[in-house]
């Protein structure tokens, strides 16, 4: 029998369970087969993958699309994606009338992505929590966030008006209506923010620290406390979306109980090997802010036991000339779609020893499984030939015009990693071999990812 894709003799990783050396016999665009070292298959095309991990696919699960240069964003990040190993992205989708809306922005990425993605809805208003149930069924979409960052003044000036906790319960409450449904939420105290932020301003600080001594890591503790508990009374799955603080990882160890719905953790790569201290300014500037080396090193333990469940980029691809004059003039985030799998591998497996299984799953089966994502995350029969194949022994030095997003710097710019993503596959196509793009792949193009409800 002959086979569409064979990958060849690798170290197959499967998520959460361990490292087993065989082939992958991909059809149709799945997998077809899992076979034993040497042993002897036909295929169309066959990839040598000797002393190389053969992945799952990254599913980036907290991504801004739009945010850079709108529509053509689909088309930029989605290649970055290609050439990283990440075939699949989760983003956030917010607009004042969803039900009229998401198509139009669907059709965008179905036209121009790359890889799989899908949508959580922002939700900023009271109609948005209304018609989520409705919206599920319609679109497939599973998960909303709320974001408390927006409350009272913070999001008057952005234009919301109605986001505060009474929006967040109601949020949880109609999630707790839809079949697999999750709450993510931003969790940061606005509110107390300026009590912290006027002094530190006033001294005349503009180093990358103040802008975590503006917002304390106990702010986000706070609210991770309100979200939890709000979800325990109204029977709703929360997700608390890139944390940053090791206290708040200690609350969430404290709040979990088998009887109540669960408290799922995000956290991003930039919280795993950037921190306040990092040599890169006004780059750096992010909500919630780069911690400490103490918050880093304890949110990587929370990775190594399972305390986090998944890992992301939280990308915006916006360019380097909106991150000044100043920290308090820049424009917060940055991208890093393009470095899940180096940071990973290099600062996870290699620096602290976390099994690659463990980081496998964290970017790929707890994404699917948390947002319901068919046949993916997995390298099992049946399931979507997906993957990331990885070498585990070659340096790489980022440098962000080797990659064609939008955004014109990198916050990781000059760091050395090692391990390096040779291939992507997304559902049995070769997306990018050796840093080169593959086109005739890339034009099949991603699809949508509807999640069953």
């Amino acid at each position: 029998m002959s086979f569409d894709l064979v990958l060849k003799n690798g170290e197959i990783v499967f998520p959460r369970e361990g490292v087993q050396r065989g082939s992958i016999a991909v059809s149709n665009g799945r997998i077809a087969a899992i076979l034993a070292p040497g042993e002897a298959v036909a295929g169309k095309r066959v990839i040598d993958c000797t002393d190389q991990w053969i992945l799952p696919g990254a599913i980036d699960p907290h991504t801004h699309i739009g945010f850079g240069a709108k529509a053509e964003d689909w088309t930029t990040e989605s290649r970055t994606a290609a050439l990283a190993g990440v075939t699949g992205l989760m983003t956030f989708w917010r607009s004042e009338n969803l039900a009229d809306m998401t198509d139009s922005w669907r059709a965008e990425g179905e036209a121009r992505s790359a890889i799989d993605f899908g949508f959580h809805f922002g939700v900023t208003a009271r109609r948005h929590v209304e018609e989520f149930p409705a919206l599920a069924r319609r679109f497939g979409v599973t998960s909303l966030k709320v974001y408390l960052m927006y409350k009272g003044e913070t999001g008057r000036a952005k234009g919301f008006e109605e986001v505060d906790d009474g929006l967040l319960f109601a949020a949880l409450q109609a999630g707790a209506k839809v079949p697999g449904g999750v709450v993510g939420v931003h969790c940061e105290n606005t509110e107390v923010i300026p009590v912290f932020r006027e002094p530190v301003k006033a001294a005349g600080r503009m180093d990358l620290g103040a802008w975590d001594d503006q917002s304390p890591g106990f702010l986000e503790t706070e609210n991770v406390f309100r979200v939890a508990y709000f979800g325990e009374k109204a029977g709703c799955p929360v997700n608390i979306v890139h944390m940053s603080a090791v206290e708040s990882l200690d609350l969430v160890r404290g709040m979990r109980r088998p009887d109540r719905p669960a408290i799922n953790v995000e956290t991003c790569i930039h919280y795993l090997t950037l921190s306040r201290d990092s040599d890169i300014g006004d780059l750096g500037k992010v909500n919630p802010p780069l911690r400490s080396r103490k918050d880093v090193d304890g949110l990587w333990e929370g990775v190594r036991d399972g305390a986090i469940q998944t890992i992301g980029s939280d990308h915006v691809a916006r360019k380097r000339g909106t991150k000044g004059p100043d920290i308090w003039r820049a424009s917060a985030g940055f991208p890093g779609i393009g470095q899940i799998w180096p940071a990973l591998v290099s600062e996870g497996y290699f620096a602290r020893d976390i099994p690659i299984e463990t980081l496998a799953a964290a970017t790929s089966r707890n994404v699917a499984e948390l947002y319901k994502l068919p046949r993916k995350g997995r390298i099992a029969p049946g399931h979507d030939a997906d993957f990331a194949i990885i070498d585990p022994d070659r340096e790489t030095t980022v440098h962000h015009a080797d990659f064609p997003s939008h955004s014109d710097y990198s916050p990781y710019e000059g760091m050395r990693f090692k391990g390096a993503v040779t291939h992507t596959v997304l559902r049995g196509l070769v997306l990018s071999e050796n840093g080169t793009l593959a086109e005739d792949a890339i034009q099949s193009g991603g699809q949508y990812l509807f999640r069953a409800n």
